[in-house]
């Protein structure tokens, strides 16, 4: 069992920035492909950013890439989301995803089998 626990979000102003944690418990965070998703009012979750295991691997969304910036440390159970540039539409919440048995690639399209979820995180940018 992984328990996530998402911190970091708040109201911003457009073009300023965030960072978002997720705070995994348990032993075995390092073999867990980790992601964030979003979902705004009325609209579906969809994919923000993945990391593979070993950081190594990353996936963005077209809407985020080049603003936003996903990492790891194994060693404190945390990823991290670095969100920049906020524009309005990035308004929303922030979910931290985490499953051992997906890889980055597949879970950017796949959020309905992840196996753990965190309780999520609003971020509000105002223009």
């Amino acid at each position: 069992q992984v328990q996530l626990v998402e911190s970091g979000g708040g109201l911003v102003q457009a073009g300023h920035s965030l960072r978002l944690s997720c705070a995994a418990s348990g032993r075995t965070f390092s073999s867990y492909v980790m992601g964030w998703f979003r979902q705004a009012p009325g609209k579906e979750r969809e994919f923000v950013a993945t990391i593979s295991w070993s950081g190594g691997t990353t996936y963005y969304a077209d809407s985020v890439k080049g603003r936003f910036t996903i990492s790891r440390d194994n060693a404190k159970n945390t990823v991290y989301l670095e969100m920049n540039s906020l524009k309005p539409e990035d308004t929303a919440v922030y979910y931290c995803a985490a499953d051992r048995s997906t890889t980055a690639q597949r879970m950017r399209t796949m959020s309905g089998l992840v196996d753990y979820w965190g309780q999520g995180t609003q971020v509000t940018v105002s223009s």
